[in-house]
């Protein structure tokens, strides 16, 4: 498997966290990963074969978004693969496309859905492009050219960004001080905006972080990966990743490592 990735344009770096691809060598098969909710929002540009769902065979979208929150999906093992994928930062992907996040979670949009005719356009000119530079290109243009005029709520963006970044300090009476709003006045933006009140967001961000933790270092044990992330026990830990994937945490993390993860190593 070929792995490429880079960071973005300065002008996309507030937006964009990185540009990557993977591409199958000739005759390689792939073992794909569930992609379990979290926060994450990542549109794929497949200039291979796309994914396919592993329930009911279904291929997905030659391009097409990412954006679980409550679902996971399960992706079946692969031949062919080719996709280069933007991985936005938390809360930012909605300053970049029509639809609100009420129309975006928990399924496969594709690219249309969200750029219209250009962005059908887009994912052409990537399927026939040489390489990861000049795919990179494409992206970085065609994303440049939407940063004009802001899609998103300023004061809800800012509260991801907090929420992302110091989860466990943060309460919610606490972020709406700092706002400026009252409670229910930035519960009910955040939502607007995110699809998630901010209570349900945190909740994915230290589900996310916990498990990116977990799979990135299997020496660590499950126990010190959950407390460090706010977790009470490991009891808690368990409840609520079997109430986001429907699967307990051991059995999930025993096949995932045995297997590809989307999940980037730090400092990526």
């Amino acid at each position: 498997m070929r792995i490429f990735q880079s960071g973005a344009h300065p002008l996309l770096k507030p937006y964009v966290a990185r540009i990557w691809s993977w591409e199958a060598e000739a005759g390689e098969a792939a073992d794909l990963p569930v992609v379990l909710p979290g926060t994450g929002a990542e549109v794929f540009f497949h200039f291979g074969a796309p994914f396919r769902r592993a329930d009911d065979g279904i291929d997905e979208e030659p391009g097409h978004l990412l954006c679980l929150r409550h679902r996971s999906l399960a992706l079946a093992p692969l031949s062919g693969l080719g996709f280069i994928a933007v991985r936005f930062r938390a809360g930012r992907l909605w300053e970049l496309i029509d639809p609100p996040a009420t129309e975006c979670l928990d399924q496969a949009l594709p690219v249309e859905a969200l750029w219209g005719r250009p962005g059908r356009d887009l994912q052409e000119q990537i399927a026939c492009a040489a390489d990861f530079p000049a795919r990179r290109r494409l992206l970085e243009q065609f994303l440049l050219g939407r940063l004009e005029g802001c899609r998103s709520d300023p004061l809800v963006t800012a509260a991801v960004d907090r929420l992302y970044r110091h989860p466990q300090a943060t309460t919610v009476d606490a972020l709406a001080q700092a706002l400026g709003l009252g409670r229910r006045q930035l519960e009910r933006r955040f939502r607007a905006q995110e699809g998630l009140s901010p209570v349900e967001f945190r909740r994915r961000i230290r589900f996310q972080k916990t498990v990116r933790h977990l799979l990135l270092d299997p020496t660590l044990p499950l126990l010190d990966a959950a407390l460090d992330q706010g977790y009470f026990d490991q009891s808690h830990f368990h409840r609520d990743f079997k109430d986001l994937t429907g699967q307990a945490p051991a059995r999930h993390l025993a096949a995932a490592r045995q297997t590809t993860h989307f999940y980037n190593t730090p400092g990526k």
